[in-house]
């Protein structure tokens, strides 16, 4: 066990508790014990005490009365809710984004479409994931609207497990890149518009895939 004088901080702390949450490191359900998270983290309990109780108001840990805290468990019905907001909030910044979007930013976007083609020509679904995932984040630093991105990046840490499974549906992987072409395009074109247009095309697309899928357990 770490000594105090080599805990790590506040924000590494919740960075790392954090990401072992979205990457399914620690589970939905999975009861967090302060001390085992000291421990493993390398953080004073203190530390991890505010650290959970920031992560609870992201809605990624629960507390309970006398029962500790634990992963929060998003149910399929509440993933697709999430996902019909992430929608709005998406359109926003595709907006913004082609309104505001500098060259090299938009460089970086076609890039990673060139690179999703790829992957979805060599059926690589998960690197795949991982380039979509870049993408949005892209058209969300490009959109250079701090409030929208910020809800975005809770909400997508909310929803992170299930995100993968769309790609899977039969016949979404072209679809997908196709959606994603037209939303660079629109916003190399600085078509606010079209660009809105399209990012609602997509998640639309997405919602429906992940509408018509069997509940995860």
């Amino acid at each position: 066990m770490a000594t105090e004088q080599q805990w790590i901080g506040e924000h590494a702390c919740y960075e790392r508790i954090r990401g072992w949450i979205i990457d399914g490191t620690l589970q939905p359900n999975e009861h967090l014990v302060e001390l085992d998270l000291a421990a493993r983290v390398g953080a004073s309990r203190a530390t991890v005490r505010t650290v959970l109780a920031r992560l609870e108001q992201e809605g990624l840990v629960v507390r309970e009365r006398n029962r500790g805290a634990r992963v929060r468990f998003v149910s399929h019905d509440e993933a697709v809710e999430i996902l019909e907001v992430r929608r709005a909030i998406e359109c926003l910044l595709a907006r913004y984004a082609a309104l505001r979007a500098e060259a090299g930013e938009i460089e970086q976007m076609q890039h990673i479409v060139r690179e999703m083609r790829r992957c979805a020509e060599m059926a690589d679904l998960v690197s795949y994931s991982t380039l979509n995932t870049a993408l949005h984040r892209a058209i969300a630093d490009a959109a250079r609207h701090r409030t929208a991105a910020k809800l975005l990046d809770t909400l997508g840490s909310q929803s992170v497990r299930y995100q993968y499974r769309t790609i899977l549906a039969p016949g979404r992987p072209p679809r997908s890149l196709a959606e994603h072409e037209a939303i660079v395009a629109a916003i190399a074109a600085h078509d606010a518009d079209a660009a809105e247009q399209a990012m609602r095309i997509h998640l639309t697309g997405v919602c429906e895939a992940l509408r018509n899928m069997k509940p995860m357990p």
